[in-house]
């Protein structure tokens, strides 16, 4: 699951991460329901926002919500997952944009790609993909030409650029295709008079999208001799930085121009969320949370009554204060062999918020549920209307 915008679920709040949650299982339903099972692996977190934004300007909700059975990747439990247009069209655009990305990776020849038989096998799995979400796309309303589209004009751009090149003419078709994206999510929504700013808060968000990569690959890709276009323009971090900067406070301006039936999760994503990932790939900032293996002790340290829960146990305690976890008999070496095997194979290792340790029987975290933000304070903040922790004015 790859993308730039990884909200981390303390911050959330129980309320904004189980509707981020719906999005992202809503998103990975629609692949497998339109196009079999191994459409799941394009998944992402970025293409979900198209869901996010669809749903928030939606003035009827009924319809939106369908209950999910269960998934190993739920901690085989069932939930409430986004379905509709919204979601068909966040699949048709990640399925489009992972075609792309595939094709990419086969021309540059990396990694596996560089072998002929790999590389026709992911070309054909590339073009299938490519078909799918054109289909989907058309279902829905949205031609995904303007996708393909840019993806072509990009490779040529590429190949042109150089030192003096402004990076926005590496960016733009990036920026075109995420603008084109972001404005139908206010056709499906009905409302029309949202597309302009949406078109606008989608061409900086895929500017962003383009910067951010680059420079989290800049390292990487000059150790490598791979392409990247800060060092093929001659770009500086600082330039980057910058432009990353004015992309921010554009998208806050664009987002005041549209009209939402809900804009707490959309406005939490796409302000708050999308800062943290430039602070992120530009290092300037660093978690509040402690970083606790999914295996290790509780925060505090050994005989610690401190809950490793944020807000005391799993399942609440009567004051709301900290609890401590109540003793459980632990299992012997064979069953908790046979446990452990269990929890490989449903991957509640992974992604479970929680699940019950092998031999321990101690609630443990799963892995990626763990808090990886580079956020300065987790507040939790739910209330888009009063949030005063940035300058963006909602």
């Amino acid at each position: 699951m790859f993308g730039m915008v990884r909200p981390c679920r303390h911050r959330l709040g129980e309320g904004l991460k189980t509707q981020w949650m719906a999005h992202l299982c809503g998103l990975c339903l629609a692949l497998r329901g339109d196009h079999g099972q191994f459409a799941r692996l394009v998944t992402n977190y970025d293409g979900l926002l198209i869901s996010v934004l669809t749903e928030a300007q939606a003035r009827r909700t009924a319809g939106r919500r369908r209950t999910a059975g269960p998934c190993p990747l739920r901690g085989m439990r069932t939930a409430s997952v986004a379905q509709g247009e919204g979601a068909r069209l966040a699949a048709a655009v990640s399925l489009v944009l992972a075609s792309a990305k595939v094709r990419d990776h086969i021309a540059d020849g990396d990694g596996l790609l560089a072998r002929r038989p790999v590389a026709l096998a992911a070309r054909r799995v590339a073009v299938n993909w490519g078909r799918a979400g054109a289909r989907t796309g058309l279902d829905v309303g949205f031609d995904t030409a303007v996708l393909v589209d840019a993806v072509d004009r990009q490779t040529g751009i590429e190949a042109l650029a150089g030192p003096g090149t402004p990076i926005l003419a590496v960016t733009e078709p990036t920026e075109t295709a995420t603008a084109a994206a972001f404005a139908h999510t206010a056709l499906l929504a009905e409302r029309p008079g949202n597309a302009r700013p949406l078109a606008e808060a989608g061409r900086l968000f895929g500017r962003l999208a383009h910067l951010l990569d680059a420079v989290e690959d800049r390292e990487a890709d000059a150790a490598s001799g791979a392409w990247n276009p800060l060092t093929a323009t001659g770009t500086s971090l600082a330039e980057a930085r910058r432009l990353a900067d004015d992309a921010l406070h554009g998208i806050r301006l664009a987002l005041r121009e549209v009209e939402f039936s809900d804009a707490k999760l959309a406005h939490v994503l796409l302000v708050h969320e999308l800062r943290r990932s430039v602070h992120r790939a530009f290092g300037t900032s660093a978690c509040a949370h402690p970083a606790e293996s999914a295996f290790g002790p509780p925060p505090g340290g050994p005989g610690s009554t401190q809950s490793p829960y944020i807000g005391g146990s799993p399942h609440g305690s009567p004051g709301g204060g900290p609890s401590v976890e109540p003793p459980r008999p632990g299992r012997g070496f064979w069953a908790g062999c046979a446990a452990a095997i269990g929890l490989c194979c449903t991957c509640q290792m992974c992604c479970a918020d929680e699940f019950e340790a092998p031999w321990s029987r101690r609630k443990r975290e799963g892995c990626c549920s763990n808090c990886n933000c580079d956020c300065g304070c987790c507040d939790g903040c739910e209330c888009c209307e009063c949030c005063s922790c940035c300058d963006c004015g909602a």
